[in-house]
């Protein structure tokens, strides 16, 4: 019976379309089209991004960050000039400076720049003698972190100021 004493407090009267859809958002207005965004550097033809994406950005970085000013960059297919390597042909990106006296090769297996890649180095003028893995670990590459294991192995080599 004290339910029955207690007045009650009037409900508030809703819109009717908003008593019927207490749990629908309001109405939004039409989405606005999406710009197309230009496709990705890494995304390119190969041999198109090695010669007018890759090369520019090593020798930009080797130049300006490392003092080489005679480095001679070429994007070639040839086979890879290694001691006890069989003589097929890969595309390769050959660095030399130093009067040729230095020279250090990347050389892809397969046409892609997501697919297995090697580097091997010599210096004066000999015939490299050993090839190692390069960013094999990296499941996404980019132009900047190619760029970054080029100096990274340089640097490693102590060829490169500043080691």
């Amino acid at each position: 019976m004290a339910d029955e004493s207690t007045p009650k407090a009037p409900a508030e009267k809703q819109p009717a379309d908003k008593a019927a859809k207490p749990d629908q958002p309001p109405a939004k207005a039409p989405a606005k089209a999406k710009k197309a965004k230009p496709p990705k550097l890494e995304d390119k033809p190969f041999a198109e991004f090695i010669e007018q994406h890759f090369l520019p950005a090593v020798k930009t970085a080797l130049a300006k960050e490392e003092g080489l000013d005679d480095l001679q960059i070429s994007f070639e297919t040839q086979p890879i000039n290694v001691i006890g390597v069989d003589k097929d042909s890969y595309p390769q990106v050959i660095g030399r400076w130093d009067q040729g006296k230095r020279q250090f090769n990347i050389a892809f297996l397969e046409e892609s720049i997501t697919g297995p890649k090697i580097y091997s180095f010599a210096t004066n003028g000999a015939t490299p003698s050993t090839i190692e893995q390069f960013m094999g670990d990296e499941r996404r590459i980019t132009l900047d972190l190619m760029v970054l294991y080029v100096l990274r192995r340089l640097k490693g080599q102590k060829w490169l100021k500043g080691n």
